[in-house]
């Protein structure tokens, strides 16, 4: 697949993911430019386009938490539908996870990644992923109930 094809074919996931990860749109069309133009720099050496460009996504947006963005915790921008209230709530907790924590449940529930993918888009043993995975269900459950 050319760089062309997977920009266009891809650019609206990687939004989307960068969306989940960061919470402002702003943050994300940061990040997704940034990171096709460093994989623009070295596509003919990207075997795997797409779990390239997500961890590439993933990394970017921990990189910015890194440096203090205001990331999920209260979201700059809102969707433009009206959420019930349990999806919003849901969503508010989602944000006050852990960094990793909330990786794994973007990536497993809204990217439909497997634990071993989401396990290989974050650079992490497959075990521990679970053991986040785990985690965070139990804390979402408890801020729930």
């Amino acid at each position: 697949m050319g760089f062309e094809e997977a920009y266009h074919e891809h650019r609206q996931a990687l939004l989307r993911l960068a969306y989940l990860m960061s919470g402002s749109h702003d943050v994300s069309e940061d990040v997704v430019q940034s990171v096709f133009a460093s994989a623009h720099e070295r596509w003919d050496q990207i075997e795997k386009p797409l779990p390239y460009l997500k961890r590439a996504v993933v990394n970017a947006v921990k990189d910015g938490q890194r440096r203090h963005l205001r990331l999920l915790s209260k979201p700059q921008e809102r969707p433009q539908v009206v959420l019930p209230p349990e999806v919003d709530e849901t969503w508010a907790h989602i944000g006050r996870l852990s960094w990793v924590q909330r990786a794994v449940v973007v990536l497993h529930y809204y990217e439909d990644l497997t634990l071993a993918e989401v396990a290989a888009v974050l650079d992490r043993p497959a075990a521990t992923v679970r053991s986040d995975h785990r985690r965070a269900l139990d804390k979402l459950r408890k801020a729930l109930a």
